[in-house]
């Protein structure tokens, strides 16, 4: 059996963060649309799920650093490189957990307006009342309305389930086809995609591997061609069993 970590170009003891590094890397000069071809994008994609089905060590690259203590006696967290004893480390949105998340909620219900009716109206992802404006166009159900989440589902298989043809392709977290733009709630997205910090904290998630965690939320679906994100698209011409609407 082919060495995961040799695929990826890791050592074996090499820790999360320094893994999913490696595999963003990998899978993007894999990506058919890059310069790779299919066979190698299913062989990184494959080797980053053995070794995360393996239950890799989340600090195995980081040594065990005890906890200080500030002026006032309270506990500081460990400093890493490039920041100063006492700051609080940065998270990202998928590490958070705001108060108002119900972790048992059954369902949720999730506004959605389609990126692509932007043009037409002059909109912006930026707007404060885009969605009071949304509602006020008199859109085709197919690019604004509102759908229930039940428990266990993504949005992407909510959607489906309700009828709707939302873009995708690979659904598993390896391309931007079904990236989305969450503009109000909740909806971390799973280890083992191809976004990075930046998008993640622009509010960008991934359709087929999210799902909010929140009584609403609001997303923008079809951001696919948002400038940056169109180079994770994966063509259906590369890859025959996707759909691309």
């Amino acid at each position: 059996m082919e060495n995961p970590y040799e695929v990826l170009g890791v050592e074996s003891d090499a820790g999360e963060a320094t893994v999913e590094t490696a595999y963003r890397e990998r899978i993007k000069s894999a990506h058919p649309d890059h310069g790779g071809d299919m066979e190698e994008f299913r062989r990184v994609r494959a080797a980053y799920e053995t070794i995360q089905a393996d239950d890799l060590p989340a600090t195995a690259e980081e040594p065990d650093t005890p906890a200080t203590t500030d002026e006032d006696g309270d506990d500081a967290e460990p400093t890493g490189p490039g920041e100063r004893r006492g700051a609080r480390r940065r998270t990202s949105p998928d590490d958070e957990e705001p108060a108002d998340i119900d972790s048992t909620l059954d369902k949720s219900r999730v506004e959605y307006l389609n990126y692509e009716v932007f043009d037409d109206h002059g909109w912006e992802l930026t707007d404060d009342d885009l969605f009071e404006k949304a509602s006020d166009a008199d859109l085709a159900p197919d690019d604004y309305g509102r759908l229930l989440v039940q428990q266990n589902e993504t949005l992407l298989e909510a959607a489906e389930n309700r009828g709707f043809a939302w873009p995708y392709s690979c659904r598993g977290g390896a391309c931007s086809n079904c990236a989305v733009a969450l503009v109000e709630g909740e909806m971390p997205t799973p280890a083992g995609h191809i976004l990075t910090e930046e998008w993640l904290d622009r509010g960008i998630r991934l359709s087929c591997l999210s799902a909010p965690v929140t009584e609403s939320a609001k997303v923008v679906y079809n951001v696919k061609q948002l400038p940056g994100l169109e180079e994770l698209i994966l063509r259906p011409s590369r890859f025959s069993s996707a759909r691309m609407d």
